[in-house]
């Protein structure tokens, strides 16, 4: 039985790293007493896949995770199941069940969306939102694996936005990034593009888009 779940990530487990929520999902459906399957060979392991990895410190409302439980069981318990065991700081959305010959939702995936909050007033802020997305290329580096390498970040922001304040007056950013194999853009490469420190934003991811025409 393939499962796509969709659950939200809270404050609670903000700080809670990508293998750790794996670890805890898998926990979660042990406590559920579900049958959750394994690959076959000398090291099984849970058929259990997320469609992105969310960065360390950032809120969700749109996670995607794809089960396999080895028994066919009604959708609904199932989910009540899951809203029974899960820790605090997840919460259950929502459950779907996937065809056995559907692609692999990471395999989908084209783009994400996310809501910034910035903790005080940025000068000039909404000029350099704009002068971002007038720019013909953003150059920037990632390092990886001790390897400095350059791209272009403008191409992979697809929207990019002001909002009205926040319920305490802190400017709000909505950006729509791409999310695809290869071309995946980072609220913190941005922020850092608009002048404004990663370290001092709260970023919630709103969305994940999938192509599933």
């Amino acid at each position: 039985m393939r499962l796509r779940l969709t659950f939200a990530k809270t404050e609670a487990m903000r700080f809670t790293g990508h293998l750790d929520l794996f670890r805890t999902l898998e926990r979660t459906m042990r406590r559920a007493d579900l049958s959750l399957a394994y690959s076959q060979g000398y090291h099984p392991h849970p058929k259990l896949t997320l469609a992105s990895a969310l960065p360390l410190g950032y809120t969700s409302e749109a996670e995607v995770a794809e089960l396999w439980l080895e028994d066919e069981m009604p959708l609904g318990e199932v989910e009540a199941r899951l809203k029974e065991a899960v820790p605090p700081g997840i919460l259950v959305l929502g459950l779907e069940v996937l065809d056995v010959k559907a692609p692999k939702p990471q395999n989908l995936l084209t783009a994400a969306e996310f809501v910034v909050a910035l903790p005080e007033r940025q000068p000039e802020l909404d000029g350099k939102v704009k002068e971002l997305l007038a720019a013909e290329e953003i150059i920037r580096e990632r390092r990886r694996k001790g390897k400095v390498k350059s791209y272009d970040l403008r191409p992979l922001i697809e929207a990019l936005e002001l909002l009205p304040e926040g319920e305490e007056g802190q400017p709000r950013l909505r950006m729509r990034l791409a999310a695809r194999e290869g071309a995946t853009g980072r609220p913190d490469e941005v922020l850092l593009a608009l002048g404004v420190d990663p370290l001092t934003a709260r970023v919630h991811r709103k969305a994940l888009v999938f192509d599933e025409t």
